[in-house]
């Protein structure tokens, strides 16, 4: 079996500010202060020399926190496109404040996230069910080529997000919140069984 260990990247200006950040790729996005701490933090306390590669997302903020977490620990990196955040199109960049005070139907209100109806507002923003998609696909194929590695993966909340809900498969995705940044999921893949177990979500490790 394969075992993943997931990681949100640290917190990035962008997050400090409140703005939806998709695929954005610019100096805001990348980590900031707190978010370097927040990933030396992990760093000190995982001690992921174990694993047998990591691989993250194409973007400056999950490369940032990988190089971050493999200081000192030699791991071979890897990007995936598959890891990417999810897109939301025109609202990329944009302040959640004032995109929910403007469509407020939009979003869960006890989460303050958007709902994935959004993409009936938000001109070329990625469908839920697509990153699901992506990140089944992600998890699925690279267990089929690694069967009994161990597999730092270093991506952003909603794709997380999507690799529970293409587990757990729950009625309501709203029902899984985004993890926090730093945090650690644990996903098991069976690749000959084509079955994936979640053996913990958004674990804080080293507060």
């Amino acid at each position: 079996m394969t075992i993943f260990y997931i990681v949100r990247h640290g917190q990035t200006t962008a997050n400090a500010q409140d703005l939806k950040q998709g695929t954005i790729n610019t100096a805001i996005t990348h980590l900031n202060a707190v978010g370097e701490q927040q990933a030396q933090a992990l760093q000190a306390a995982f001690d992921i020399s174990f694993a047998d590669q990591l691989i993250c997302s194409p973007l400056a903020r999950t490369q940032e926190t990988a190089a971050i977490l493999n200081h000192g620990r030699g791991l071979p990196i890897k990007t995936d496109d598959r890891l990417l955040e999810i897109s939301y199109g025109q609202w990329d960049g944009q302040q959640n404040a004032k995109l929910q005070a403007a469509y407020p139907q939009y979003f869960d209100q006890a989460l303050q996230d958007v709902l994935p109806s959004y993409v009936e507002v938000a001109t070329k923003g990625e469908r839920f069910e697509q990153v699901v998609a992506r990140a089944r696909d992600f998890l699925m194929t690279t267990a089929q080529r690694f069967p009994n590695e161990k597999i730092i993966v270093v991506t952003h909340g909603f794709t997380v997000k999507a690799m529970a809900l293409a587990i757990l498969q729950p009625t309501d995705p709203m029902s899984i919140p985004e993890p926090e940044n730093t945090s650690v999921t644990k996903i098991t893949v069976a690749p000959t069984l084509n079955r994936a177990f979640l053996t913990y979500y958004n674990r804080q490790v080293g507060y």
